[in-house]
């Protein structure tokens, strides 16, 4: 029996997308209530249909951009579609995801007095000068490019968080999420292990834009999401941003060579022009991580695409 003054009602504002399912699925593993909200536009019901019949879970339909009246403990905001291929759908309503959205949520929790966690993204960095990112830089970021709605939305939002913490008291956490990886990726999301593993699964061409030399740092999901609930669980001295990644730092090129060495592929590595804005390296400085939780990446990214690529082989076949 979980002890009624130790259950917290929880609100994951995108909890039916790739990280809001896993952290919901790991917040009622603790014996919490969930308030899952969504509006559909990049997560599934599918993604949380295994939790539906938890009497703790609650799954709404909802799109944050309005106002929410509920009554919670606690607050993940994941809400906002995360990746270059559904932001720039309509690049208008992400900045109004971002912006209204973390207003809508921010009220909330000034009203009932919940602790918020907002997630942020590494993409605040821009294409960065300083390597790996730390998060006392300040970022390189072009305000009106094609990829303006999400990384501006996004620091819009960490300023709208430390604005109602300056302002109202309102306890906040901030983290700073750099690529994840795992289960429940969107298979057409145009992120580069969903896309590589994607092709690989089918014998198609594998799509790299540039030369294949800019880096990335992969974290798998669950790495993340304890990463997550450590930083909600720390006491009020500790705000952020705090980065959350893994500093395992690889080239796009490694990346598919492995993913076709994993998959057993027949795949051919075939190169595109480099998106506008794109970022040239990516690695997370974790040194505050480990200091103020704990916390430190325990996946490695061969174990984490096994897992991966397995799920996907999965959706493939059904």
């Amino acid at each position: 029996m979980v002890s009624y003054r130790r259950t917290k009602r929880i609100l994951v504002t995108g909890g039916a997308g790739f990280l809001g399912s896993h952290l919901c699925e790991r917040l009622l593993g603790q014996g919490h209530e969930i308030l899952c909200v969504d509006n559909f536009f990049t997560g599934t019901r599918r993604n949380v249909e295994h939790l539906l019949d938890n009497t703790r879970f609650e799954l709404l339909r909802h799109d944050v951009t309005f106002p929410l009246y509920v009554e919670v403990d606690e607050i993940y905001n994941l809400a906002c579609p995360a990746s270059p291929v559904h932001y720039q759908f309509d690049p208008v309503q992400t900045t109004k995801t971002s912006v209204h959205g973390t207003i809508n949520v921010l009220g909330l929790a000034k009203r009932v007095k919940a602790k918020a966690l907002q997630a942020s993204t590494s993409e605040v960095y821009g294409d960065p000068e300083m390597h790996p990112q730390a998060e006392h830089y300040w970022g390189r970021v072009n305000p009106i490019g094609p990829r303006s709605c999400y990384d501006e939305g996004k620091r819009c939002a960490e300023t709208l968080f430390f604005d109602y913490h300056r302002q109202h008291g309102l306890p906040i956490k901030v983290a700073r999420i750099f690529n994840t990886y795992g289960p429940r990726m969107h298979p057409d999301d145009g992120r580069v292990v969903s896309n590589f593993v994607v092709q690989a699964l089918s014998n198609q061409d594998i799509t790299i834009y540039g030369d294949g030399r800019q880096t990335r740092s992969f974290c798998y999901v669950d790495d993340l999401i304890q990463g997550l609930i450590a930083l909600m669980e720390t006491d009020s001295t500790v705000t952020g941003p705090i980065n959350l990644g893994n500093p395992g730092e690889f080239t796009v090129r490694e990346l598919a060579e492995l993913v076709v060495e994993l998959t057993g592929s027949r795949s051919e590595i075939v190169h595109k022009p480099l998106p506008q804005d794109d970022p040239r390296q990516r690695k997370p400085d974790i040194e505050r991580a480990k200091r103020a939780l704990d916390w430190h990446p325990t996946i490695e990214l061969r174990e984490g695409l096994v897992r991966t690529i397995e799920y996907f082989r999965t959706q493939i076949a059904a």
